[in-house]
């Protein structure tokens, strides 16, 4: 039978009606597989992904195929979203295997759940130079019957790849001096700046993938050495670009999950909640500095959407809208050229100009709304013209069928985004964006964590499931220090210790450093993973490197401060091999290098606490740790700004580095010259 009717993820649930005799990942299914010692073949997507929606109809809704793999192997069926350490280790296997990886990811795999070999997506029937899947089906479970050496040796050179994949090379931590100086960090972000490209921005040539934490990692470098054009220039390039380009959504605001061309036009059609808010914190560190207002604009557009459209049960954040409706790649999202004429009528030239509108399209006939044949910013009348002409086009546009929407809530995801709604309320003096922050905070806080205190990473249809990773954990912390950071109430810098302290009892390595993926009593997983390296999102051992950064100003305790300096070198002796998947991990130890407290003391009710608060927040500081103190607070013992408050009864500014603090700011004008 097919098992997938009682899950909540919208992904299982769309293969709930195959043919295919489905299993949950889960003990029972491996049970099931030992029991008549049979194989697994493990199918990892997610709802967002379109070849997973091809194989799914080629070859999971076709009886014939769905017969071969039921007498064949033991199915089950992941969402990679809701069980993201089952995807990293098997997605860990296939590249070892030699596969770039990528979704759906089709894993072979013993009946104890080792994996001996694998691929991605397999046609029905062959085609694209590939064999068919039912071919594959029954060449596997041949050779798994009858060459059981050769399995064999595939698997355990597998398990032991992952083993070895799991241990960290670390470095020791130094007596004297930074472990990881300035000048390395410099050297890195000029290699990065060179494999960017300086007509279209992103790095390398096509597919281009966002990667904020990079470009943060080249913005951060360019504030230290401004003289560095080219740093400052592979942000910028890269910003306007996909700001303008097809990578955007135009109409309704939030960006495509990647670009599969050079010039940022023909987006991957899937909007995910991880990359809309890693750009919306890009975005408003770059716009701080150069006040460009695109920037804004995109910013706006974007927290906008996440609100409208973006906001599931409780008030925690969607996970994804799909790439496909009506079965067709991108359908929802383009035009013709006839469709936007009957709309917009005799605006219809002044839009067609901007936009790259044709008769033949610009994508396989159809048009693809994008700016980059004409990207400078326009006058203010021109600007709302068009806003105005979009407004009509979205109106026409959400009548037609939607995208899939995946409405369950991630914990890492909801981290990442209320993180990004807070620092940008903050900035752009949005309530409803922090309203939504921390409602979806209170949501985390309450319904993902269960009556023993213990987190978990997904809910959906009024059910918490599987224990959170280290991610889920990380994120949230982050999140709850910049709420802490923007409200100045207490309790969201105690909540996000308490997470850290569960991290510390359930997923730390105290042997070798750093954290692992999964916690201690994780017991359906072959191996325990342990890694640094950034993805699509952060990795959660570099996030915190820039969490301890934050709390050793925050708390004032020097513990956290030798808490980051082992954290990083658990894993800076990967930097010798590959630096780039290392960002996370590197922007987070320039902040505990350099990070700069901001204490603002006053009543928070007054303009002038409000003036040096948005004066603060107006400049581009990614190391800047903000503490709101009203005149009566106490700071931490030993804290430099102990005993410092109101000059002439007027509200102050504190800058304060390492032990000490400058003279204070009373004039936000002042504020600029830090």
């Amino acid at each position: 039978m097919n098992r997938l009717a009682a899950e909540t993820s919208p992904y299982l649930l769309q293969h709930a009606d195959n043919p295919v005799h489905w299993w949950p990942w889960g003990e029972a299914a491996l049970a099931e597989a030992q029991r008549t010692n049979r194989p697994i073949l493990l199918s990892v997507g997610y709802a967002a992904c379109h070849w997973c929606h091809v194989m799914a109809h080629e070859s999971f809704e076709s009886p014939e195929v769905a017969a071969v793999m039921n007498e064949l192997f033991v199915n089950i069926k992941v969402d990679r979203e809701e069980r993201p350490d089952v995807d990293a280790i098997y997605m860990q296997a296939l590249q070892v295997l030699g596969e770039p990886g990528g979704w759906p990811l089709t894993m072979f795999c013993t009946p104890a759940g080792e994996p001996f070999w694998g691929g991605t997506y397999f046609p029905t029937p062959a085609r694209y130079g590939r064999p068919a899947f039912v071919d594959v089906l029954r060449g596997i479970a041949e050779a798994f019957r009858d060459k059981p050496d050769e399995v064999e040796t595939n698997r355990a050179g597998l398990l032991e790849a992952l083993k070895r994949k799991a241990a960290s090379k670390a470095i020791a931590v130094p007596g004297e001096g930074p472990l990881l100086p300035l000048e390395l960090l410099d050297r890195i972000a000029a290699r990065v700046a060179e494999a960017c490209d300086p007509d279209w921005g992103g790095v390398g040539p096509a597919p281009k993938f966002p990667s904020p934490y990079v470009f943060e990692m080249l913005w951060r470098a360019w504030l230290r050495n401004r003289g560095d054009t080219a740093l400052r220039n592979a942000v910028t390039v890269t910003l306007d670009r996909m700001c303008q380009g097809g990578i955007y959504d135009h109409l309704a605001g939030g960006f495509a999950r990647y670009a599969t061309d050079n010039e940022w036009l023909i987006p991957h059609f899937e909007k995910m909640l991880y990359d809309n808010a890693q750009l919306v914190d890009l975005l408003v560190l770059v716009w701080q500095e150069t006040k460009n207002p695109l920037y804004a604009a995109r910013i706006a557009e974007t927290c906008d959407w996440v609100l409208r459209e973006m906001t599931a049960e409780g008030g925690g954040f969607a996970a994804s809208y799909d790439a496909d409706s009506e079965g067709v790649e991108g359908r929802f999202y383009v035009w013709t050229e006839a469709e936007i004429d009957a709309v917009l009528g005799d605006d219809a030239a002044f839009f067609k100009q901007a936009y790259d509108v044709g008769p033949g399209g610009n994508w396989e006939g159809h048009v693809i709304l994008h700016r980059n044949r004409d990207p400078a910013w326009r006058g203010e009348a021109d600007e709302s013209r068009l806003a105005a002409l979009r407004t009509r086009l979205k109106t026409v546009r959400d009548r037609r069928p939607w995208p899939g929407w995946d409405d369950k809530v991630l914990a890492d995801w909801n981290g990442l985004m209320i993180a990004a709604l807070a620092n940008a309320a903050a900035v752009f003096g949005r309530d409803d964006w922090l309203g939504a922050a921390v409602r979806a905070w209170r949501f985390a806080m309450g319904a993902l964590r269960d009556e023993n205190g213990r987190l978990f990473h997904s809910w959906r249809l009024g059910r918490r499931l599987h224990r959170a990773t280290l991610d889920d954990h990380a994120n949230l912390a982050r999140a709850g220090l910049t709420l802490f950071e923007v409200t100045g109430e207490g309790r969201y810098l105690e909540e996000s210790k308490d997470l850290v302290a569960l991290l510390d009892r359930h997923f730390a390595d105290a042997g070798a450093g750093g954290y692992f993926t999964t916690a201690d009593d994780a017991a359906d997983l072959i191996v325990r993973g342990k890694h640094c390296h950034d993805n699509a999102a952060p990795a959660g051992n570099g996030t915190l490197v820039g969490v301890f950064a934050r709390l050793r100003v925050l708390d004032g305790d020097q513990a956290w401060h030798d808490k980051a300096e082992r954290q990083v070198a658990a894993f800076a002796g990967e930097l010798e091999g590959n630096f780039f998947p290392l960002m996370s991990l590197l922007n987070g130890y320039e902040t505990l290098q350099r990070a700069m407290e901001l204490v603002i003391v006053g009543d928070p009710t007054l303009p002038e606490t409000e003036a040096l608060r948005l004066a603060v927040y107006d400049r581009s500081l990614p190391n800047k740790v903000v503490r709101r103190v009203r005149p009566d607070t106490k700071l931490p013992a030993g804290h430099p700004a102990t005993g410092k408050g109101l000059v002439d009864g007027r509200s102050a500014l504190y800058v304060c580095e390492g032990m000490a603090c400058r003279a204070p700011i009373v004039d936000a004008s002042k504020v600029a010259l830090l």
